[in-house]
């Protein structure tokens, strides 16, 4: 009876090398997702504290491996047979995600590097690593790395406030293009195209953190300009801000498709 209740035991599944050598056979897509999130992370920080490389290589390098993630991500969200070259894939190509992040790298591929510009990739690219390398534990072992899991709890308990922190970067960044290309350092069209990106990102329907983002700047601003000890030429000021800001956000309808 024990060698049979110890055979039920041994019933699960594989743990360790054997199993992860299989994981990885089995989704080679999403393991290729990990490691160029990881890659991301890695450069970022070479750019922050470059001790053993290139600061400027590291932001570009950071940037086509969030190029290549957004690549992947519409691989597995759109699949070749589906492309065309039609109005309505068109639609569906920038309704995701992904395709806003792949021009997101286009656009800052020949610009000169600045920190806020590699925060959004950033922290996309640690929220998702540090996920699915949890998932990459299990299949070694539960006991394995126990370090390593607190380090990716403590990332995913503060996953909201990290995607809040992606969002506000996205907004900020705006302006900071524009002063880019006003001091030449980044093309003439940048502010323009980023434009169109901070739309597209409002108007996500798998992502809600920047329109709330905005919609939360919009009430403390708001609030700002209701404060006896503001002058009243900076509320004006804001006020005009804020109207300009709403005439340019896309239209409710397009958020609800």
């Amino acid at each position: 009876m024990a060698d049979q209740n110890q055979q039920a035991g041994d019933t699960g599944p594989p743990k360790g090398i054997p199993a992860l050598k299989a994981h990885i056979i089995a989704n080679k897509i999403d393991v290729a997702l990990w490691g160029v999130r990881v890659i991301t992370v890695l450069c970022t920080i070479g750019y922050v504290f470059p001790l053993f490389n290139n600061p400027v290589s590291a932001f570009y390098k950071a940037l086509l491996a969030n190029a290549a993630t957004s690549a992947l991500r519409l691989h597995q969200r759109i699949p070749a047979r589906e492309i065309s070259l039609s109005r309505d894939f068109m639609a569906r190509f920038f309704l995701e995600d992904s395709a806003h992040y792949l021009f997101y790298s286009l656009i800052f591929m020949n610009v000169v590097p600045n920190l806020l510009i590699l925060v959004p990739i950033f922290l996309f690219a640690l929220l998702h690593a540090a996920s699915y390398s949890l998932t990459i534990l299990d299949t070694l072992g539960q006991n394995s790395l126990w370090v390593a899991r607190l380090l990716i709890s403590l990332v995913e308990f503060q996953s909201r406030n990290i995607l809040r922190a992606a969002a506000l970067a996205e907004i900020v960044l705006f302006p900071v293009v524009l002063i880019m290309a006003l001091f030449g350092h980044c093309g003439l069209m940048s502010p323009f195209v980023y434009y169109y990106f901070v739309t597209w990102r409002y108007a996500s329907r798998r992502n809600p953190y920047t329109r709330n983002t905005f919609r939360e700047l919009r009430v403390a601003a708001d609030g700002l300009t209701q404060r006896p000890w503001v002058p009243a030429a900076l509320a004006s000021a804001l006020r005009y801000a804020i109207d300009i800001v709403c005439r340019m956000a896309p239209p409710v309808e397009q958020q609800q498709q």
